[in-house]
């Protein structure tokens, strides 16, 4: 399969070796910003050749035009960028409009969607048990730019969906009591962390820690191509929810 690459950072290279082991061809990448001598243009405007699949690692500012892009190509795109999820209508319509496959997630790592799994899991167990009262922490290196992260915004979005008691997500402490059915979500920057999300269940008597830790990167970039290879030939806005749904069970494919 020929995948193009839209953005060059840390994970774009991590794709780019990961791709190549896995006998695939990038033939194209796109980075306006960097100077990398493996980055083939500029701009996808310049492109005679589209690629089979695109994975997109970006910037929130670009995102939403970057898909416009793709949905010009008729490319189907796997989006790991960040920071655009308030303007999912609009990226809906141009997937409807266009006739693409779209992927997206805050988080491809494989290991962070059974993570969502098990919390899915805890939480709807938790709705019976009212005197644990959940929150959430994640830490990331400090060159990490939105806070709190995509993956912990989803995590909340777990948790609120599946505990009765909980309405509303707090991202930053207020200067005042939590109500009882606020969820703080709260983050730390620092070092070279890959990224760690805990979600802890606290009671008077004792305390429930659910805890995933990424060591390096590599994972992040697997379920991104396992995402590219899946979302070949499909059409349609999905989540990386679906393709999870495909190998573990849930829905039928």
């Amino acid at each position: 399969m020929q995948i193009g690459l839209a953005g060059y950072g840390r994970m774009g290279a991590l794709i780019h070796r990961a791709a190549l082991e896995r006998g695939h061809r990038v033939p194209i990448i796109v980075d306006p910003h960097s100077d990398a001598p493996e980055v083939t243009d500029r701009e996808f405007a310049c492109l005679q050749s589209p690629p089979d699949v695109i994975i997109d690692f970006t910037s929130p500012r670009a995102a939403v035009e970057n898909i416009a892009r793709y949905g010009e190509l008729k490319v189907p795109a796997v989006i790991g960028t960040t920071g655009w999820y308030d303007r999912m209508e609009q990226v809906a319509a141009i997937v409807e409009k266009s006739g693409i496959g779209l992927i997206w997630a805050g988080n491809f790592s494989l290991g962070v969607n059974l993570f969502y799994r098990v919390v899915e899991s805890a939480a709807a167990m938790m709705n019976r048990f009212p005197q644990y009262d959940p929150f959430v922490h994640e830490s990331h290196h400090r060159r990490k730019v939105d806070s709190p992260s995509g993956t912990a915004k989803m995590i909340a979005g777990i948790l609120i969906d599946k505990l009765d008691r909980k309405e509303t997500v707090v991202g930053e402490l207020p200067q005042r009591r939590l109500r009882d059915e606020e969820l703080q979500v709260s983050s730390s920057r620092g070092g070279a962390l890959p990224g760690r999300h805990r979600v802890v269940f606290d009671s008077d008597v004792d305390s429930i820690t659910l805890e995933h830790n990424a060591r390096n990167r590599s994972g992040f970039a697997e379920g991104a191509l396992l995402a590219a290879e899946w979302i070949r030939g499909r059409s349609g806005l999905y989540g990386i929810g679906d393709l999870m749904n495909s190998i573990i069970g849930g829905v039928k494919d």
